[in-house]
C-alpha cells in the first residue's frame, strides 16, 4: 500500500478528507495520511481509540512518535492527556489501551536507527516562549537531533510567518487555523512539504497552535522502493 508516499512532492489532508477506517483491533481506527507498507509499514496516521479499547501488546522496532490530540492515552508506562508527546524508540514495547478513550497522531517507522532515547513532553505543563526574529511566534521544542526538530509554535491572528523546509517539514493544525497560499486550514489538517519547498503561513482569525517536525524527510524517498520493514502497526 502507498499513500502519499511520494515525499518530494507536498501532501495535504484536511479534515472533510480524513476517512476513518478500522484496524485489525476492535475500537481502534485510523485515518492513513501516509503510508507505505500494509498492516506493517512505515506510516504516518490518526488513530482513535473508543472507550475501553486497546490495542495488543507490541515492540516498536522501528520506534513510535505520537502526539495525544483529544482524550487520554494510556499503557503501562502511564496516563497521557491531551497534549502529551511521546517518542518510544527503536525495541521499545508497551500495550496501549484508553479508558476514556482518545485520539493521536502517530508516526512509526521513522526513527534514525540507533535513536534509543525515550521522549514524554507534558506540553499542558510548559510555557511557550517568544522567538527572536518571528514576530507574533511562540514556539515550545519537544525534540531536537542532528536529523530533525520537533516543536510546538502558537501564531497570532493575521501573523505573517516564513517556514523553511530544509529536509522537509510536516505540520499538524492543532487548533485555529493557518492560511497557506490562499488556502485555509482548520483544526487537525496534516500538512506535509518536501525537501527545499518554500512556506509562508498566515495565522488564522483566532491565531493557531501547530505541531511542526523538520529536517526528517530528507531519507523519506528511499523507504518508497524498500522492502517493508518488520513490525506492528495500529
Amino acid at each position: 500500500m502507498h499513500i502519499n508516499a511520494h515525499f518530494a512532492r507536498r501532501a495535504i489532508v484536511r479534515p472533510h478528507e480524513q476517512r476513518w477506517t478500522p484496524s485489525p483491533l476492535s475500537g481502534v481506527d485510523r485515518v492513513m495520511l501516509d503510508r507505505i507498507g500494509g498492516e506493517v509499514a512505515r506510516a504516518t496516521s490518526l488513530v482513535r481509540y473508543a472507550p475501553g479499547s486497546s490495542f495488543a501488546a507490541h515492540t516498536h522496532g522501528g520506534g513510535e512518535e505520537f502526539l495525544v490530540l483529544d482524550g487520554v492515552f494510556q499503557d503501562e508506562h502511564g496516563d497521557y492527556p491531551a497534549g502529551t508527546y511521546v517518542r518510544n524508540p527503536p525495541t521499545s514495547s508497551h500495550t496501549p489501551r484508553s479508558g476514556p478513550g482518545c485520539t493521536i497522531f502517530v508516526k512509526l517507522w521513522q526513527f534514525d536507527v540507533g535513536d534509543r532515547t525515550p521522549v514524554r513532553v507534558a506540553t499542558h505543563e510548559r510555557p511557550f516562549a517568544p522567538e527572536p526574529g518571528r514576530a507574533g511566534v511562540m514556539t515550545m521544542p519537544l525534540y531536537d537531533s542532528a536529523r530533525e526538530s520537533v516543536r510546538l509554535e502558537r501564531w497570532r491572528a493575521g501573523a505573517k510567518v516564513t517556514l523553511a523546509a530544509a529536509g522537509g517539514l510536516e505540520i499538524v493544525v492543532l487548533s485555529g487555523s493557518i492560511g497557506v497560499n490562499e488556502e485555509t486550514f482548520e483544526a487537525w489538517s496534516w500538512l506535509r512539504f518536501p525537501d527545499g519547498d518554500n512556506i509562508v503561513g498566515t495565522g488564522g482569525v483566532a491565531g493557531c497552535d501547530l505541531w511542526l517536525k523538520a529536517g526528517h524527510l530528507r531519507d523519506a524517498q528511499m523507504f518508497a522502493g524498500a522492502a517493508t520493514p518488520l513490525g506492528p502497526v495500529p
